[in-house]
Formats: structure tokens, sequence, C-alpha cells
């Protein structure tokens, strides 16, 4: 089968969960004997084609005024507008991708993040008859922002703006011939608003290759039960709720490592902000490292963080967990060594969580290897085949 993959970044551009998910996805294709093709946005003025492990990826320039992604300083409120009403329908875009699918004649593109890109490349596939099937990785098709998260709460209902700019991606859907998503809640809140009604859909999780964590031995030379924050350092991660949990906390039996990037202002405000000795700040951290080093796993996304990719590293590293609520993080929660939940935002109930991970803490410096049934929900071969089966004409 010949499989044209869209995702706004590809490695080695700026990585996440998106383009590692999409990047392990189309390896594993092109393994199991697939024509497999990305194609991707970077910031230069040119088309570069290359080819990474066995994948051919075209990277396009971005047709907007900016390039949105990595950046330290964030761009005027009217910059902000003008950039998103262009990527609403954006034409240029369309005619650059439309080339491509005259190369590359693929059975069916696969669509993922498409900010930069817009729902107009659905059009020109298609105009071609060739069969689309989306993932949805985010809410870029609801908010603009792409989180459903603003002023420290996610958005129960969508602010007028975000309707009024993405009422375009809702009348596209309909053009889809399969849908995906790696929660239940992201699929709910699409179609709850109208996106892809009538279309056949199906929740698909994310490969995960987690065997370098397999088994990792928790902290052995630590009287204090360790837990552990990773991810970017940002007040939609659950940073801030973490760190006022601990000001809750005795002085005595457990210590914080955080570990993960931000821009340095929100940084150098949150060390400010709580200043401990308990609380140790490691910047960027391989996760073999990051896990091997603590023994309870923080989930603190207070945005409705579709499938944090952490919580299944630390299930798969043998790690308890606490877990906040948000987003689709309950859904496999229940695999871990959960010591309990608590709602986005509470970090009163977080402290009581942590609490009572201090007071039984021998219990839960145990590494306790993840249920066979959960690893198999992640391997290359289970998402193969599930999106395999959703590629078909015939599902």
């Amino acid at each position: 089968m010949r499989i044209l993959i869209v995702n706004t970044l590809y490695p080695p551009e700026i990585i996440g969960g998106a383009e590692v998910s999409v990047s392990l996805l189309a390896q594993a294709l092109s393994r199991n004997h697939h024509q497999v093709s990305v194609v991707s946005l970077h910031d230069a003025q040119n088309t570069a084609v290359s080819d990474l492990k066995g994948v051919r990826v075209y990277r396009l320039q971005l047709d907007n005024d900016y390039w949105p992604f990595g950046q330290d300083r964030k761009p005027s409120r009217l910059q902000r507008l003008k950039w998103h009403l262009r990527d609403t329908w954006n034409r240029k875009a369309a005619k650059r991708f439309a080339e491509i699918l005259d190369i590359e004649k693929p059975d069916v593109v696969h669509t993922n993040n498409l900010t930069g890109f817009s729902v107009a490349l659905w059009s020109e596939a298609k105009r071609r008859n060739i069969r689309i099937v989306h993932t949805l990785r985010d809410y870029s098709l609801l908010c603009k922002r792409s989180t459903l998260f603003k002023n420290g709460a996610t958005c129960e209902r969508r602010c007028t703006s975000c309707a009024a700019m993405t009422a375009s991606s809702r009348l596209a859907s309909r053009m889809v011939d399969a849908v995906t998503s790696n929660s239940q809640y992201v699929l709910d809140r699409h179609q709850r608003l109208g996106y892809f009604s009538k279309v056949p859909d199906r929740v698909i999780f994310n490969i995960a290759d987690t065997s370098a964590l397999a088994a990792a031995a928790p902290p052995s030379d630590e009287d204090d039960l360790t837990f552990g924050f990773i991810g970017r350092i940002e007040a939609e991660k659950g940073i801030d709720v973490v760190l006022k949990a601990t000001e809750l906390l005795p002085d005595t039996g457990w210590q914080l490592k955080i570990a993960g990037r931000g821009l340095e202002s929100d940084v150098r405000e949150f060390k400010a902000r709580h200043p401990s000795d308990r609380v140790k700040w490691l910047g960027f951290s391989r996760s073999q490292d990051f896990y091997a080093g603590i023994d309870v796993c923080l989930i603190s996304s207070v945005w409705p963080e579709p499938l944090p990719r952490t919580l299944i590293e630390g299930i798969s590293a043998g790690r308890a967990t606490i877990c906040s609520t948000a987003g689709g993080i309950p859904e496999i929660s229940g695999f871990s060594n959960l010591i309990g939940m608590y709602q986005p935002s509470d970090h009163r109930e977080l402290a009581g969580l942590m609490l009572k991970g201090i007071d039984e803490a021998a219990r839960w410096k145990k590494s306790l290897p993840p249920r066979p049934d959960f690893a198999e929900k992640f391997t290359p071969e289970t998402i193969t085949r599930e999106y395999l089966e959703m590629y078909s004409t015939d599902s």
C-alpha cells in the first residue's frame, strides 16, 4: 500500500508527543513493506526531500507570516490573528501538497496535526478520490490554541473567536473517510460539536517503544520517597500545581525531581515562587535516567491532554503514579500502580495523595512490571494493524 502521512512537524524538527508518534508509525509501516512518505513543514523557503529510516520525507516551506514553533517570544495579538485567519484555509499550502500527491499517487492520505497546512489539504486528496484518514492528536480543529485551555481552566465552551475561525474545519471534516484518536475523550469533544459526523471512528493508541524503560530499578540509596515530574515546564502541564502541593508537605521524607525545559523566564518565575531545598531542577533529562531516579511519577496536566506519553512511560518503567483526571489520562491510569487521582488544579488534593505516598513509602518504592495486556496496546504490530484496517476501503 502507498501511504502518505501528513503532520505539521517531523523529526528532527521540534520533537513532541505528536512528532514522536507519527515518526514511529511511519517507520513501522515501512518495515511492514508499505511505501510510506511523509509531508511536514520546516523553517526554510524551499522544499527539501530526504530518506529517513525507510521513509521519504518532504519538508515544505510554511506559507504564512512567521514560523510559530519553538519560539521564545510571542508575536503580537494582531500578528497571531492574521496567522490564524490564513490557517483556516491555506490555498498555497494546498497547492504545494497537491504537487506531492501527483508525485506519490498514494492509496491513502493519513493526516495528523494540520496547523500550518490547514484542512484545505483534504480538498486536494478528495479531488483525486484518495481515501482520507485523520488522527486527532490535539484540539487544533476546535481551538486555535490547540489546547481547549485558557486562563488556567479547560474551555467547557468555545469562545466566539475560536468557533468562528474553526467553522471551516467542522465543514471540511465531512470530507474525511475515517477518523481516529489516541483517546476517547478527544474524539468525544469533536463529535459533540458536529465534527466528523457519520464518519467511521476508532480509538488507536500511539506506538510506545518503552523497551529501554522496562524493569528499571527504583532508587535504592534514598530514604526519601522521590516524586518526579517530566515534561515541558509550563502552567498547562500542572507544574505550578505540583509546586504548590509541595508547600503543604512535611519537611522530611520526600524530594521532588523536575525534568524538562520551558521558557527561561517561566522557569525562573517558578523557582522564585516556590523555593525549596527538596526540589531538584534537572533540566533536560533522558527518560531512562529520569525514571531510574524516581519512585512516583506525577502526571499533573491541567489542560485536557489527550494521552500523555509520560504516563505510558511511567507505567512501563514500573513506577507508581499520581494522576490528574484531565483529558484522556483516566483511560489508562488504571494500568498503573496508582496511588490516586485528583481534580486538575486542586493542589490540596494532590498534596493529600503525596502525603499518602510518603506515609506508605515502602509500598510505593516497589517497581512493578506493567501488565502484559497493557504493553500489547502500544506495540508497533498492534498499532499498524489497527491503522491498516482504517486505511482499508472496507472499514
